[in-house]
C-alpha cells in the first residue's frame, strides 16, 4: 500500500495534458472555449470558481447559477501531441491548436461565453 507522501509525489510527478476544452451548457449550446498546458487543472479551478459563485465571466456564472452545474459538460476538445522533436514547443502547439479552434467554432455572441480570442486559461 502506498503512502500519502507515495501518493503525492506520483501526483506531482503525473505528466500534465496541455489542449483546447470547451464548457457547454446543454440547455441552450453556448460554449466557453478555452485552453491550459494543464487541462485537469484548469478544470478543477474553473469548476471550483463556479461553485462557489465567482468565476471571472459573468455571463457564464449567471447561466451556471440559472440552469445548475447538470447543465453543463465539459469536454476536452484538442490534446497536444508530444512530438519527439528537439524544436517542439508545447506551448507554441497549443496557439496553433487554439486558433483551429476558435475559427471552428466561434464561441462569441449567442455562440458563446468568450468575450476575446485569448482563451489560454479561459
Amino acid at each position: 500500500m502506498k503512502s500519502k507522501k507515495d501518493i503525492k509525489r506520483d501526483f506531482k510527478e503525473r505528466k500534465k495534458r496541455a489542449g483546447v476544452f470547451q464548457l457547454r451548457n446543454v440547455v441552450n449550446n453556448k460554449v466557453l472555449l478555452g485552453s491550459s498546458l494543464n487541462l485537469e487543472g484548469l478544470w478543477n479551478s474553473n469548476s471550483f470558481q463556479l461553485k462557489i459563485g465567482s468565476h471571472r465571466n459573468k455571463e457564464l456564472q449567471k447561466d451556471w447559477n440559472k440552469y445548475g452545474s447538470d447543465k453543463f459538460v465539459f469536454e476536452i476538445l484538442e490534446v497536444v501531441k508530444d512530438k519527439n522533436d528537439p524544436n517542439f514547443n508545447i506551448e507554441d502547439e497549443l496557439t496553433l491548436i487554439e486558433q483551429i479552434w476558435l475559427e471552428k467554432i466561434q464561441p462569441f455572441g449567442d455562440n458563446g461565453y468568450n468575450q476575446n480570442d485569448k482563451i489560454r486559461k479561459a
